[in-house]
């Protein structure tokens, strides 16, 4: 590969923004016919970079690009796509009331006199399609298809525009397995085709899956960039943190050694469709693990658990007690608090800011005589909550949609804890977070469990299930299949967790 002229090379890039410096002196270099991973915490740098690729940024003076050896000026976005460079966000940037062939050549839409010529552009868009191997037409509006599907639209429009280098940012971010599967078969088949890839993930296991080179930036630098033979997870972890892996995973908490009283007890939960049946008991101080297939109803239980969906049947008793839970507040009321995978369309108010969003929960303790709300304690609390969960924010007044998905997070952390739970279910706690948020998460569920807390942790990250989980509980087809982990059950390994998740655990014994 080094023999070949890169087709991209960003040299000596630094960008500073009013009091702050956001990259200093980075370089990059990029080949035809690479998948070339770039990974770092949130804050690290990695979209300032690819930004000023992209032009949506200028860098400061001194730095310089090269496209195949070619010295070019970036000074828009305009700029970058005629240079070959095409970038796909993590929110799709589609519009949904346009059709496919309307979105693949907006801004260079075939006119016939004054108008439109709908048909040329089709005709134009179809062979791409048909090389992408999709199911739509040219015709079909995008507002009609799914996630997966809109991002092969974006793909059709860096292709039909002869783009040379792809930029893809957390791309399977809203993906089940089978379709981030089918992704990846194109982005191999791109890269045998010639494209330069930079692909954008927090995901180690995509990284090792796809990634022919490796570039870690941490604080806006250039640390290192690893082949594909050079990767672990441990040298990965300690360029992006400055720390091993052996400290990653936090598990201080002993729920086995001296296993705490039954804190929560689910019977015979179920919907009557996706869940059937479930029983499950929880201890305190327990990080108990719910794990299976995309599908196989792990969230639609939590949310039976919690009150967000109605259940058919099931009882739910919280220290010996039978609780009565017909909606989310009567949980909250009685001490169980969910966090759902969805943190931006059911979890935070992102015009609202930290300090709001963490009060939200207790609105009621700072109510004074009169209905008038104690401000002062509200800042107080979302100050010390900032601190406990080292939420990198500026003041508690910043909006909580400017912040990281890992901040975010945090900050939705915090308002549940706010409540003193008894139980905390954790639906997807990782999601979009970037490795050095996850192991501050880590570190309070380990927290929480030495205080007593019962902790359920749904995760899709078979080595985060491990890594955190005392025991797990794997779901197959709305039923609980099997347990791992505990007394008298076998260890948790992705392995056995897989087997019963799969049902070869059962083909086997039979």
């Amino acid at each position: 590969m080094s023999a070949q002229t890169p087709i991209l090379e960003m040299r000596h890039i630094s960008k500073t923004f009013p009091g702050v410096k956001a990259l200093t002196d980075v370089s990059l270099q990029i080949y035809p016919g690479e998948i070339h991973a770039l990974m770092g915490e949130n804050g690290a740098g990695k979209s300032t970079l690819m930004k000023i690729l992209s032009g949506a940024y200028q860098a400061d003076a001194g730095g310089e690009i090269r496209i195949a050896g070619q010295l070019v000026v970036i000074d828009g976005p305009l700029t970058a796509r005629q240079h070959g460079i095409a970038t796909i966000y993590q929110e799709l940037s589609l519009a949904p009331n346009l059709s496919v062939a309307e979105n693949m050549l907006l801004g260079r839409e075939h006119k016939t006199g004054p108008m439109i010529d709908r048909g040329s552009m089709e005709e134009a868009c179809r062979s791409v399609l048909q090389r992408l191997g999709v199911h739509f037409k040219p015709s079909t509006k995008v507002s009609e298809l799914s996630m997966a599907e809109c991002q092969l639209v974006e793909i059709a429009r860096a292709l039909i525009a002869n783009s040379r280098i792809l930029v893809m940012d957390e791309p399977t971010t809203s993906l089940s397995s089978r379709e981030t599967e089918a992704l990846f078969a194109l982005v191999r088949q791109l890269r045998a085709e010639g494209l330069a890839i930079i692909y954008i993930s927090h995901r180690m296991a995509e990284i090792y899956e796809l990634a022919d080179r490796v570039t870690v930036l941490r604080d806006g630098s250039y640390v290192g960039t690893l082949d594909r033979s050079e990767l672990s997870a441990d040298r990965l972890v300690r360029m992006m943190v400055g720390r091993d892996l052996s400290s990653f995973y936090k598990k201080d908490h002993d729920a086995h050694g001296s296993r705490g009283k039954v804190i929560l007890s689910v019977r015979r939960m179920g919907d009557g469709a996706r869940v059937q049946d479930c029983s499950f008991d929880l201890h305190e101080g327990e990080v108990l693990g719910i794990a299976g297939l995309v599908g196989a109803g792990r969230t639609e239980l939590a949310r039976l658990i919690y009150g967000a969906d109605l259940r058919t049947s099931g009882e739910v008793s919280l220290d010996g007690k039978p609780l009565s839970i017909r909606r989310p507040q009567d949980a909250i009321d009685s001490g169980l608090v969910y966090l759902t995978e969805d943190r931006k369309h059911l979890g935070l108010f992102l015009d609202l800011t930290v300090r709001e969003n963490v009060n939200l929960s207790v609105l009621g303790r700072d109510a004074r005589m009169g209905g008038v709300m104690d401000l002062r304690a509200a800042k107080d609390r979302a100050i010390a909550a900032i601190k406990a969960l080292a939420i990198r924010v500026a003041s508690e007044k910043v909006q909580v949609g400017t912040l990281s998905g890992g901040n975010q997070q945090k900050v939705l952390l915090s308002r549940l804890l706010e409540t003193k739970p008894r139980v905390l279910i954790l639906d997807e706690p990782t999601r979009g977070v970037d490795i050095g948020a996850k192991s501050e998460i880590y570190r309070l569920i380990d927290e929480l469990a030495r205080r007593g807390v019962g902790v359920i942790v749904i995760s899709s990250e078979l080595p985060e299930i491990v890594g955190v989980c005392d025991r797990v509980l794997v779901m197959r087809e709305g039923r609980l299949a099997g347990e791992v982990g505990g007394p008298g059950n076998p260890p948790i390994t992705q392995e056995n967790i897989v087997a019963i998740a799969t049902g070869m655990s059962e083909e086997a014994a039979a």
